[in-house]
């Protein structure tokens, strides 16, 4: 019987101590013998407004020391399922975009060349970009759930066409992903034209503004994004800013009217069941919220991915 890593318990160890693991799981300096590798991308360089989403995997783990290995709403025991470690942080050049984004890129090709399943902490939102680069070249180009505040298709930022409100578009031009699934779901706030957002409608992305969320349970949009994505190989990028400032306000980038906790856990429920291949969380900036409560929440909606990895069967 396989021995898989597992939480270090409250009552074994007060939560307040031990390891500064996501979860306070063993670290592992090897992919060997892992299922799902989580790991943090501490890069701000990205962003356009605020910054300091360098520090958000630090506190993100610092945070998920609260966090149980059973999900009580969804019977789900990943650690029961799966073999997972905190690798780490991946060592980028704070201050070249261009060479990190290189970095990611030939860091997830090594951990998808051993099988291992990455859950990324962000950093800014241009970390999504290589990794579906290299998400592409190993299962071809991938289904997407985008939830954001922002729909990220700009064509450049100050002349950069590599930034983290340019993600999409690259990831489109390049072929990286499916665009009639691709799912950009909480989008919102002003914009310069209707076609900030309507552009990518015409390449086939569908889209979930928050407005017509307002008040909505997300199990059905959820359920019907399964539906739509099959068996297809699918990537999840869960931008922190999704979420209403109120619940989230440790964001570079905040827009009012947004999605609620109980929605963003409403939709990953209903996610379950899909060839998840990798996720990331992102767009924690710890200096904008001292209280540690964004952080909270992005280490809780990681615990959720989590949950609804393949392999894991819920009680």
């Amino acid at each position: 019987m396989t021995e898989y890593n597992q939480p270090i318990g409250g009552n074994d160890l007060a939560r307040f101590s031990g390891p500064n693991t996501f979860m306070r799981l063993p670290q592992a300096s090897s992919l060997e013998g892992l299922n799902v590798a989580i790991l943090g991308v501490p890069m701000d360089i990205g962003t356009s407004w605020r910054s300091g989403t360098r520090f958000g995997p630090k506190q993100i783990r610092s945070e998920s020391a609260m966090i149980r290995p059973y999900n009580m709403a969804n019977g789900a025991a990943p650690f029961e399922h799966l073999q997972i470690a905190d690798i780490g942080d991946l060592a980028i050049n704070t201050f070249s975009l261009a060479d990190s984004l290189k970095i990611i890129k030939d860091s997830y090709d090594g951990i998808l060349a051993q099988g291992v399943t990455p859950v990324a902490m962000g950093g800014d939102h241009s970390i999504t970009l290589p990794i579906l680069r290299a998400m592409a070249a190993k299962h071809g180009p991938v289904a997407l759930v985008h939830v954001d505040a922002h729909a990220d298709v700009n064509d450049e930022m100050f002349g950069e066409k590599e930034t983290h409100g340019t993600v999409f578009r690259r990831a489109y031009e390049e072929g990286l992903i499916v665009p009639d699934k691709t799912f950009q779901i909480g989008i919102r706030g002003s914009g310069y034209a209707a076609s900030d957002f309507t552009e990518a409608q015409g390449w086939g992305f569908r889209q979930y503004p928050a407005w017509e969320l307002w008040q909505l349970n997300l199990t059905e949009i959820g359920s019907l994004i399964r539906k739509k994505v099959s068996d297809h190989p699918v990537y999840i990028t869960y931008d922190i800013d999704s979420l209403d400032p109120a619940y989230a306000p440790g964001t570079g980038t905040p827009e009012i009217g947004g999605l609620t906790t109980p929605q963003a856990l409403q939709l990953i429920h209903a996610l379950a069941g899909m060839n998840l291949v990798g996720c990331d969380l992102v767009e924690v900036s710890p200096p904008y919220d001292p209280s540690g409560n964004t952080a909270l929440t992005a280490a809780n909606l990681l615990f959720e991915m989590l949950c609804i990895l393949p392999g894991v069967t819920p009680r």
